[in-house]
């Protein structure tokens, strides 16, 4: 792979049968052989998060196939960049499927790359599994047979957030700064909706665009939220988009203005706006690192531990997504006892499982991942600084079981019938 981190990457895992984008990067392996997809961000806005999904998925096809892959298929993992645009993943998708021959595509960074990508997967008959892809469309209004969301999405994380929130806050003041796209449409909406502050002229926001962001879109936005004299400030923003933000928003003292509220949050994106921008910010996640240490789940220690001497650092989210989807996908096979994509889905549906904390569910009716979320307050440069990899960022203030934070079935039909769309998945 290009460029001394990749080359590094490899390095320390050793030997991996990893087949990349030109096909000679990556190593043939003998014997029966099963592709599996990842359709991820190497460069673009959300590259760091595509980075630790590249790790988590390296990691893991290490350990399946040191322990006899899939169905006694040694597993290859084709990789495309789709630079968080949707036109890229699609391409991507039916290369992967028609010229490599993948029986499996996950990843994404971009809700809208997810959505159209799985759409394409659909058409070719393979199933998508959704990484970082947080829009309630995912497994709601676009849901369909061969969409799988492995993360909770931003009804989820809204309502936790909206535990804590609605304590500190009730009765202030909103500003919204949301990205222009299918995830920040619906991560402000459901934000909206759990806050009460659906009345616009009362807490007003703007829209930055995606995935064609600059930094002068950010001054005037933030530049609106200080002149609103909003309370608390909500920036619906991702990858570097977020970083970004952040870090102006430090430098033009709204810190000392207004609570900063960020609903998703990755371990990347605080590690790169630094401990002094993030302090105090308020976020939700559907995995840390810490969360196995806090509630004693010996799997995702383990999980923890490995990458942590592999790649010296912790995983993000989006590692832990990118690995569990991996195990997942394996022990759907194997309980099919085929790779023939309808009766994966099958095994998927409705199945409960632990892995990297505690029980989690493929839904049935929608494929949305049922799982406890958190939410989380940044800590400290004192905190931050005395752990061993200066990573400890988050301090859980709150968590929400998954049957409460998910939509119900009645609540997922209503967006169903708005759209016009069936009300089974098809």
């Amino acid at each position: 792979m290009k460029g001394c981190r990749w080359l590094l990457l490899l390095g320390s895992l050793m030997v991996l049968p990893v087949q990349a984008e030109s096909q000679a990067e990556g190593l043939q392996s003998g014997g029966n052989i099963v592709k599996v997809g990842l359709n991820y961000p190497k460069t673009g806005h959300y590259k760091e998060q595509g980075l630790e999904q590249m790790r988590g998925t390296l990691m893991a096809l290490q350990e399946i196939n040191a322990s006899g892959g899939m169905l006694g298929h040694k597993v290859e993992v084709v990789s495309r960049n789709t630079s968080s645009r949707a036109d890229k993943g699609v391409k991507n998708v039916e290369k992967m499927v028609l010229n490599d021959g993948v029986k499996m595509v996950f990843g994404g960074s971009s809700s809208a790359v997810a959505i159209a990508s799985g759409k394409k997967a659909k058409e070719l008959d393979v199933p998508y599994f959704g990484t970082l892809t947080y829009s309630n469309a995912t497994t709601g209004v676009e849901g369909h047979t061969h969409m799988f969301r492995e993360t909770y999405n931003a009804w989820m994380s809204a309502k936790v957030l909206s535990k804590h929130l609605n304590k500190e806050y009730a009765g202030k003041k909103f500003f919204y700064i949301t990205a222009d796209y299918t995830w920040g449409w619906s991560t402000e909406e459901s934000f909206r909706i759990f806050t009460n502050t659906m009345d616009f002229a009362a807490h007003p926001g703007v829209k930055t665009p995606f995935p064609k962001s600059r930094i002068s879109h950010f001054k005037a936005a933030l530049a609106e939220a200080r002149n609103s004299n909003a309370d608390v400030l909500v920036m619906v923003l991702f990858g570097n988009d977020m970083v970004n933000a952040a870090k102006l928003a430090q430098k033009m003292g709204l810190k000392k203005k207004m609570a900063i509220v960020v609903p998703n949050l990755t371990l990347g994106m605080v590690r790169d706006a630094g401990p002094s921008v993030m302090e105090g910010i308020v976020g939700a996640v559907p995995w840390s690192w810490n969360v196995p240490y806090v509630y004693d789940y010996e799997q995702g220690k383990r999980f923890v531990e490995e990458f942590s001497r592999i790649y010296k650092s912790y995983p993000s989210s989006s590692a832990a997504s990118a690995y569990s989807i991996m195990y997942q996908y394996k022990d759907a096979v194997e309980r099919a006892g085929s790779f023939d994509t309808a009766k994966v889905i099958k095994a998927l549906e409705g199945h409960s499982y632990t892995l990297l904390k505690d029980q989690q569910t493929w839904r049935e009716f929608d494929h949305q991942n049922v799982q406890t979320v958190y939410a989380v307050r940044c800590r400290t440069l004192a905190d931050v600084i005395k752990d061993r990899f200066n990573l400890d960022y988050f301090e859980i203030i709150d968590t929400l079981p998954g049957e409460e934070a998910v939509k119900t079935h009645d609540e997922w039909s209503d967006a169903r019938k708005k759209a016009n769309r069936s009300l089974t998945l098809d």
